[in-house]
């Protein structure tokens, strides 16, 4: 019988060669040149095969079957331009052992494709049924049990990580610069953090999101995405439509909202739900992971918080106005505790402007309507915010005289004398707990008198503990109440004598105003407690008469009259 009705089956094949993120931190085994050396060196004697492409996906983990090398080679299965497929090992076409075993069992006999994979001693021409249906799975089945070890042990360190306050993400976040020294650390970006800054001071001053974005590209400032390629970085995202990225309401609203800025490291507020499944989902927000100080910080911690609630108040603006009215978001009636709308008054000579409860408004049944005029209300306000500013001048003049008042050392004192008793105390119990077991040792106690003053004593060393803990707290407290300089104070000085309103300082000074009647109104300041704390101190001062006599610096007159003004605004 002659060789020539029997012709070489011709083979042609696909190299594919898979490279995933984990297998880059190992040594060269994985590597793609060395897949590629193998799988060559394998083909050396077989004249059957004709290797036609190389397919090779570079940085993608074996759990999904999304890759794009991957999806090519299989694309060209179906069109017939392939069918076989040569891998260094099982694990490189997948590590999830369903999908993987589905191919290798069903799709490519089903198709005719021949598959190889060299180290695991696989050729589906080449194999008996019985080791294809043992075997194979088995092995593919450790392989995912691999992937998911790996996965846990990546995730866990990244958590480690998290919680030391190390930055991980791939790209530092818009005003920082990751540290070239110091991994996981970030330092500001000089260039970057004043466009923050002004962000922040825009809105401050009564900018919405769409004005500031609108300033911000009329002025040619790059967007955060434009910026990183203005820097080289190798960054995509799939939220660019356009060949430019433009600074958007929502960009304004992602760096107004990120505490990064007041350098607190916040990370972990997305998460995969496994190994396998890629889809990122939301972390509650008590579940992220916070951690103070671990960089310099671009705002003030006073300064986010403002911006918190200001974003949190309705304070829409109106048709074509880049700025919030003045007192948008901040007014409140004195009768529902509603919020106030603005109305604008025209006749042929002049118009005015007007305040009025919103649910009177709606229902003329649902409150009166504590109507207000907008310029009477300017003029109050800015009386009552010079007020308040001569109030904290004379403040400051006191602060010297009170820091060195004995009445908070005497309360510190008393703290300290009460944490000394409960530590003594707590150490006694300590010592009987010990006592009782030396007696049950000795047969002096029998098992159950044991066991129930053991319990006593824990109970009572335990309460003991909670009580030293909330008086070294209380301690803490005192110290610091001791300590009058705060940003606040600060901040408001600065603005010296104001001559008219303007919508940054009323955001910095007044957290809300009450609008009693047409004439009357109640401001509350922003950091009122820590006002008020001082009020209290300079009360107790002038209550002791040791104390008056230290008032030398400062008339004592001086001092009553500034309790007064304070009580009365």
């Amino acid at each position: 019988m002659s060789n020539d009705r029997y012709e070489v089956k011709k083979y042609q094949a696909a190299l594919y060669i898979r490279l995933s993120k984990e297998d880059k931190d190992k040594a060269e085994s994985n590597s793609v040149s060395n897949q590629r050396d193998l799988i060559y060196a394998f083909l050396k004697d077989k004249k059957d095969i004709q290797v036609c492409e190389e397919k090779i996906d570079d940085g993608y983990s074996g759990v999904g079957f999304e890759r794009p090398a991957l999806i090519s080679m299989l694309e060209d299965v179906k069109q017939g331009k392939i069918n076989c497929i040569i891998v260094k090992d099982l694990s490189r076409f997948g590590r999830n052992y369903i999908e993987t075993g589905r191919y290798i069992q069903q799709i490519f006999p089903f198709m005719g494709v021949r598959f190889i994979a060299i180290n695991d001693h696989y050729d589906s021409e080449h194999i008996d049924g019985q080791t294809n249906n043992i075997i194979l799975p088995f092995k593919n089945l450790m392989n995912d049990s691999y992937s998911r070890d790996i996965s846990i042990k990546v995730r866990s360190q990244i958590e480690v990580r998290q919680k030391r306050g190390e930055y991980i993400g791939n790209f530092p976040v818009y005003g920082y610069f990751k540290d070239q020294e110091k991994k996981g650390r970030l330092v500001i970006d000089a260039v970057a953090a004043e466009v923050v800054r002004d962000i922040f001071n825009m809105r401050i001053e009564g900018y919405n999101n769409l004005g500031i974005a609108n300033y911000l590209n009329e002025h040619g400032i790059p967007s955060p995405m434009e910026y990183k390629a203005l820097l080289h970085w190798k960054y995509s995202t799939s939220f660019k439509r356009k060949p430019q990225a433009r600074w958007s309401p929502i960009a304004v609203e992602r760096i107004l909202k990120n505490e990064i800025y007041t350098g607190v490291m916040v990370q972990g507020k997305e998460k995969t739900l496994n190994y396998k499944v890629k889809k990122r989902i939301k972390v509650d927000k008590e579940d992220w992971i916070r951690v103070e100080d671990t960089h310099k910080a671009i705002i003030t911690k006073e300064d986010f918080q403002i911006v918190q609630k200001l974003m949190l108040r309705d304070t829409r603006t109106a048709p074509n106005k880049k700025q919030l009215h003045l007192f948008s978001g901040l007014l409140r009636c004195g009768g529902c505790g509603g919020s106030m709308v603005r109305k604008k008054i025209r006749s042929v000579k002049n118009e005015y402007c007007y305040y009025v409860c919103a649910n009177n408004k709606q229902d003329k049944f649902a409150c009166s309507s504590h109507r207000i005029r907008e310029d009477y209300l300017s003029k109050i306000v800015l009386q009552m915010l010079r007020l308040h500013l001569s109030l904290i001048s004379t403040m400051e003049e006191l602060q010297s005289i009170i820091e060195k008042l004995p009445l908070q050392e005497q309360k510190v004192q008393k703290k300290c004398k009460q944490l000394e008793e409960r530590q003594t105390e707590l150490l006694r119990y300590q010592k009987l707990k010990i006592s009782v077991y030396e007696d049950y040792k000795e047969s002096l106690l029998s098992k159950k008198e044991y066991l129930e003053m053991k319990e006593d004593y824990e109970v009572s060393c335990k309460q003991l503990e909670k009580a030293i803990e909330a008086i070294e707290k209380e301690i803490s407290l005192l110290v610091k109440e001791n300590q009058f300089h705060s940003p606040w104070t600060e901040r408001l000085k600065e603005q010296g004598n104001i001559p008219e309103l303007n919508r940054g300082l009323l955001v910095v000074a007044v957290e809300e105003i009450i609008v009693l009647d047409a004439e009357h109104i109640k401001i509350h300041f922003q950091y009122q407690d820590k006002f008020q704390m001082v009020l209290q101190m300079l009360e107790a001062a002038m209550s002791v008469e040791s104390i008056k006599e230290k008032l030398s610096q400062v008339e004592s007159t001086q001092v009553e009259n500034f309790l007064l003004a304070a009580k009365e605004g």
